[in-house]
């Protein structure tokens, strides 16, 4: 992951808002950072299928279908 470096952005504010009585705010970004673990794991599959792709698919993206046979 090349941006999981939000991960830790959002770690700090998490710790800030606990640390000074902030309890909603913390519960608000643990959640914010389980959602952006998701998303970036799901952005990191789908870059790693796009690198596995044959021509053919490669084609049916670019066309919309399947190449004429």
């Amino acid at each position: 992951m090349r941006n999981d470096w939000i991960l830790d952005v959002l770690t700090d504010l998490r710790t800030f808002a606990e640390l000074n009585g902030m309890p909603a705010t913390a519960d608000q970004l643990s959640d914010a950072c389980l959602v952006v673990a998701v998303e970036l794991a799901n952005k990191g599959a789908e870059a790693q299928l796009d690198q596995a792709c044959t021509h053919e698919i490669d084609v049916r993206k670019l066309s919309g279908g399947y190449p004429a046979s």
